[in-house]
């Protein structure tokens, strides 16, 4: 990863850690769609390799990346997909498992892999591995308690995004559990979905991350002040 993509991937983690995934987008359309995500703030997009014609897609969206934004491949299962991603300068490598080929490859070229994971186990064996970050999934359906639970021996730095029936409704919940980031699939793209209805869902999205930390925020100030 070059030094603009890392320092882009740095920001985004910082400040506007939601990737948005375009699960089944096609090539004849992806340009709109990814002018509809950048205009709308997103910084972190990824295409997974079980869309039609994948690497056509983000082909075409690395030629022509801004260079505050991160673009790479999702379900990505096999380590050679790995290769081919750094060669399109397109360093995210977003897994729906936790295999430490992929990990391993991942890392020795220098991407930013985000591991898929759901058990203990999985989590710690990706950030032994070199994680990026953990991808906790399926989300919705393992509930907030779950991950507090998880995160208990996870890791303090290791960052960890809740993807899978996360939308604009239940995103507060958990930031306020200590989320650090967010994947959306269904509430941001869906085969069929205008540039205009993702852009109308994805600046509410970053509206709403915005809104809960910047909430967050005051709070926090408030009770310092209070403290003093």
């Amino acid at each position: 990863m070059n030094e603009t993509r890392r320092a882009a991937l740095d920001a985004a983690m910082k400040d506007l850690p939601l990737v948005a995934i375009l699960r089944g987008v096609r090539p004849d359309e992806v340009d709109g769609i990814f002018d509809a995500l950048v205009a709308s703030g997103f910084k972190l997009i990824e295409i997974p390799l079980n869309s039609p014609r994948p690497w056509e897609s983000i082909e075409r969206v690395a030629k022509r990346c801004p260079d505050d934004v991160v673009i790479g491949a999702g379900t990505v299962l096999d380590p050679e997909a790995c290769a081919r991603l750094a060669d399109l300068d397109a360093p995210l490598v977003i897994t729906p498992n936790t295999d430490p080929k992929v990990i391993g490859q991942a890392v020795e070229l220098d991407l930013a892999p985000m591991i898929g994971c759901m058990t203990p186990t999985e989590a710690l064996a990706a950030a032994r591995a070199g994680a990026s970050a953990l991808k906790l999934f399926p989300a919705a359906r393992l509930g907030i308690g779950y991950f507090r639970d998880m995160s208990a021996v996870l890791p303090a730095d290791m960052p960890v995004f809740a993807v899978g029936g996360i939308d604009q409704s239940n995103m507060s919940e958990w930031i306020t559990a200590g989320i650090d980031g967010f994947g959306f699939g269904g509430s941001i793209y869906r085969p069929g979905w205008s540039a205009k209805e993702v852009e109308r869902c994805a600046r509410g999205l970053v509206a709403e991350w915005c809104r809960v930390k910047e909430g967050l925020a005051q709070a926090d100030g408030l009770e310092r002040e209070a403290d003093a």
